[in-house]
């Protein structure tokens, strides 16, 4: 019961109170270091929060109009830049980026690395970076799909087990009671009569989510959990990403930019604002690698391993082009790589203006005080028109926190990058938390308050205001009991799984090659470690 009790609690609870094995002791404390992209994790995290305050808040309120619409909304939380901490549309938006530029970034340091090498015929690199860029390709397109979907299956199925012990009978009527769900009543979950009956539906309705035929917005989505419609886009536009990174990867570094850029203003013109933002996150990064913004060179070093090598020290240490990075000689950045005053005025500028773009009301912009003019200028043919600002402001915004040193630390603090690492469980489970132990607690919490006569809104708010000190803690808790039971194994369960479906490896390769890329990394990164440490893994080098 004590080891239960200790698993339960938070990842963030002090150390000293968990009994962590060493190896997952010092995985955590890997995790810990912050690396040069670590804001995109905090970035995500963030996002991530706002959308749970989205599907938390619209139920109850109307959150999608602007400040000054109409008679009523009034409300200083509907004001721009504010409404950013609740609004879910512009945090999609910024996933997206933050995807294509992360799935990006190592692809493309390993095609400048093979171009590099090419140009110099003197490496012997082993392997080389062209087959290291070619497994890195095979690698990602291997493990996406469970990446993205496994940890889906496991949070609906969830759902179908508290389907099926009544978790979501007990608030089914109020999840559809008018008087205190005035917006937005979500789908609830059906119960089906058999155990059978529920497993085949579930079993459907994945086979449906795994949604690659058209590009229908809200392709796939399923009643088990209306929040998760983006997961199918992502693993559709991963895909297109994956295979345009292939075509353009020996190509010059001027051309591919080049034809990047002419590849999103084509998904522009097309209506396809999924696929801009995830060709504006290639771009981002592309454009980072120019000017030699990641100088960290243990991130460099780790960014540029192959996924299944058994060779990576040999590799490494003979390939200097996969460690050597472009200098850039810009006359806006310092030789540290950080913009020149002016340059950082403008950038931090362009961030807040970024801001507001992404503050687009969802609704009525057309007639919101602020939002006139640049809804007129959204084009016809741009179908979601509350999607035009929030795409473009998405894409300013992370491409100036990515030069912009306040706005990175902000990123890096411990509790965003904690929000960092579990944000793709927050995004799983806060539906299932507010269907069930949510909408009770919001439900106990208004008759709470009820006992006054008087107060009318003051009441609703004071009553929704005391549900939410509960259940933002209950989706922190679930959403890290999820992280580690699923989201994290799921990681290391598809790179276990690709490295004994490889081609020459048996299981017990693949876990040899997993031990050794582990310690060849500690050994290149961490060179301060004791000399104890370095016979044992001279010892299993030389084992093998």
């Amino acid at each position: 019961m004590a080891r239960i009790a200790l698993f339960l609690l938070p990842s963030f609870i002090p150390s000293r109170l968990s009994s962590l094995p060493p190896r997952d002791a010092r995985r955590s404390c890997r995790a810990e270091r912050v690396g040069p992209t670590a804001y995109l994790d905090g970035m995500r995290g963030v996002a991530a929060f706002a959308v749970f305050f989205c599907h938390y808040f619209y139920t109850c309120f109307r959150i999608a109009e602007g400040y000054g619409y109409g008679d009523k909304n009034y409300n200083i939380m509907k004001l721009p830049f504010i409404r950013l901490w609740y609004q879910g549309p512009p945090m999609v938006c910024v996933f997206f980026v933050i995807s294509g530029y992360a799935l990006s970034l190592k692809p493309l340091k390993l095609a400048r690395a093979a171009a590099a090498s090419r140009s110099s015929p003197s490496s012997t690199s082993s392997p080389s970076p062209t087959e290291a860029f070619s497994t890195t390709m095979s690698s990602f397109i291997f493990r996406r799909f469970f990446r993205l979907f496994l940890p889906t299956a496991a949070s609906t199925f969830l759902i179908v087990i508290l389907l099926r012990i009544g978790a979501y009978e007990g608030t089914r009527d109020f999840a559809h009671n008018k008087e205190f769900m005035r917006n937005v009543q979500e789908t609830h979950p059906e119960r089906l009569e058999t155990t059978s009956a529920q497993l085949w539906d579930w079993g459907r309705a994945m086979f449906e989510f795994v949604h690659v035929w058209d590009w229908k917005q809200f392709g796939g989505s399923t009643a088990y959990d209306v929040h998760l419609w983006t997961i199918p886009v992502e693993f559709r536009c991963s895909m297109v990403l994956f295979l345009t990174l292939n075509g353009l990867a020996r190509l010059r570094t001027a051309v591919r930019l080049v034809l990047l850029v002419l590849l999103a203003l084509f998904c522009y013109r097309s209506d396809r604002w999924e696929m801009l933002l995830f060709y504006s996150g290639t771009i981002l990064a592309e454009m980072d690698l120019i000017r030699n913004a990641h100088r960290d060179p243990a991130t460099n070093a780790a960014m540029a391993l192959p996924p299944a090598s058994a060779e990576l020290p040999t590799m490494l240490s003979s390939s200097p082009a996969l460690l050597r990075s472009p200098t850039s000689n810009s006359p806006g950045f310092t030789n540290h790589g950080r913009p020149r005053p002016l340059r950082r005025m403008l950038w931090s500028a362009l961030s807040i203006l970024a801001l507001y773009f992404m503050s687009q009301p969802d609704v009525g912009s057309e007639d919101t005080p602020g939002w006139v003019f640049l809804t007129s200028c959204i084009p016809e043919w741009w179908t979601d028109k509350y999607r035009y600002w929030q795409t473009i402001g998405s894409i300013l915004f992370v491409a100036a926190v990515g030069r912009l040193p306040f706005w990175q630390r902000v990123f890096n603090t411990s509790p965003v990058q904690y929000l960092g690492r579990i944000s793709y469980a927050v995004y799983l489970m806060h539906g299932p938390v507010l269907h069930t132990v949510g909408y009770l607690i919001e439900a106990r919490s208004w008759e709470a308050v009820s006992a006054a006569e008087k107060g009318g809104e003051a009441r609703y708010i004071a009553g929704f205001v005391l549900g939410s000190l509960f259940i933002v803690p209950i989706v922190i808790w679930a959403a890290d009991v999820f992280w580690r039971t699923v989201d994290a194994p799921v990681v290391r369960f598809s790179k276990w799984l690709e490295r004994v479906c490889s081609v020459g490896r048996s299981i017990c390769e693949a876990y040899t090659a997993e031990c050794q890329g582990t310690i060849s990394f500690s050994v290149i990164v961490f060179k301060s470690s004791g000399q104890q440490t370095q016979r044992h893994i001279v010892i299993l080098a030389s084992g093998k």
